[in-house]
């Protein structure tokens, strides 16, 4: 098959489990076993496992696909600028949540890694992983630790806090949107802002916020935070 062909061919793959693993999730009443990225990363992966096809020959598919990244995450200002108002009144809550949250995040995984005796770049690589990955990436590689198990560590704590994050809020009768999307934008980031726009765009301007200072933060409470943990 033609390289170009077979790329398109392999987008219009991805976009369609994506579809179906959406389909599933909003049907089942946002079941977090049915998580969109878990459903369709497992189809997707389950595919070319099936057809042999390797990892290489989906790699220009998904630079394509993931090219836009970057324009959509500027994007998220534009929900931000909406709800500026609703910002501003709740400027002081908003950063003392996000703060409490991305601190204790970073304390609590720090600490497990530490007593349970994994080695120090490991350490290192998981307390940022509460940030985006474009911030834990670049801290795990300024702290010598590992940039790309940052990542997976990023990508694990989405996918597994967006729909149980979801879920416990709404078993705890959290359904405030102001405190629904700081929650989910400070421990599950890019996929808690995501489950956060289909509920609602206040909850998703609050969740992406949040996204955005949790990296700010993550950055700037690093050090101390480091030094903490070699103390302990």
């Amino acid at each position: 098959m033609d390289a170009h062909l077979h790329t398109i061919w392999m987008i219009a793959l991805t976009v369609a489990l994506y579809l179906l693993a959406r389909h599933m999730y909003l049907r089942s009443g946002a079941h977090p076993l049915l998580n969109i990225v878990i459903v369709g990363a497992t189809a997707l992966i389950v595919f070319l496992l099936a057809c042999d096809i390797p990892y290489s020959d989906f790699v220009p598919a998904k630079n394509i696909m993931t090219a836009p990244l970057g324009p959509a995450t500027v994007g998220l200002a534009v929900p931000l600028y909406r709800y500026r108002k609703l910002l501003r009144s709740n400027a002081m809550g908003i950063i003392g949540s996000v703060t409490a949250g991305t601190l204790l995040s970073m304390l609590i995984s720090g600490a497990i890694c530490k007593y349970a005796g994994l080695p120090w770049d490991v350490v290192v690589s998981m307390v940022p992983k509460g940030a985006s990955i474009p911030f834990t990436v670049e801290i795990a590689r300024i702290y010598d630790g590992i940039p790309a198990l940052g990542a997976a560590f990023v990508a694990a704590t989405g996918t597994s806090m967006a729909p149980l994050g979801t879920v416990l809020l709404t078993r705890a009768r959290v359904n405030d949107p102001v405190a629904r999307g700081l929650a989910l934008g400070t421990v599950a980031h890019a996929q808690g802002t995501a489950l956060s726009l289909m509920e609602s765009p206040q909850q998703g301007a609050m969740s992406g916020l949040a996204l955005i200072l949790a990296g700010l933060l993550t950055t700037a409470l690093a050090p101390p935070v480091y030094r903490v943990l070699q103390s302990i």
